[in-house]
């Protein structure tokens, strides 16, 4: 990010850089203070209608999780592929929920209703 905005006052940006660097941390260690065996992530996309996984903030929140041993598994019925940074993907939604602890979602989805207590989410309005 600092890299991205190199005309802009350093301090700014780099204040920026560290709340999202807190915000990983709080995020990761509330779900691993709910002693998880396996931690969902609900879609790699960041917003409705998008497909850009590339950049997702949910890497740095997997890194700490996965760092604790604790086994990450993604859903993400779009995603051409059998891993995302080294954690298994899944396009079966059923497994997904069946099969994890914890769910971690950006915006609350109508198809986790029925595993709501398992999830975790700072959508408050259920609503992009």
């Amino acid at each position: 990010l600092l890299a991205n905005y190199q005309d802009v006052p350093q301090t700014l940006i780099q204040a920026i850089v560290d709340s999202n660097t807190v915000r990983k941390d709080f995020i990761a260690s509330d779900i691993i203070a709910r002693d998880p065996k396996r931690v969902g992530i609900f879609r790699l996309v960041m917003k409705a209608g998008s497909d850009n996984f590339r950049s997702s903030s949910i890497q740095g929140v997997m890194k700490r999780i996965k760092a604790k041993g604790i086994e990450v598994v993604v859903y993400e019925p779009t995603f051409d592929g059998d891993e995302f940074f080294h954690a298994e993907v899944t396009k079966n939604l059923d497994f997904f929920k069946a099969n994890c602890d914890v769910i971690i979602a950006n915006r609350m989805s109508p198809d986790l209703s029925d595993v709501a207590d398992k999830v975790y989410t700072r959508d408050l309005f259920g609503g992009d």
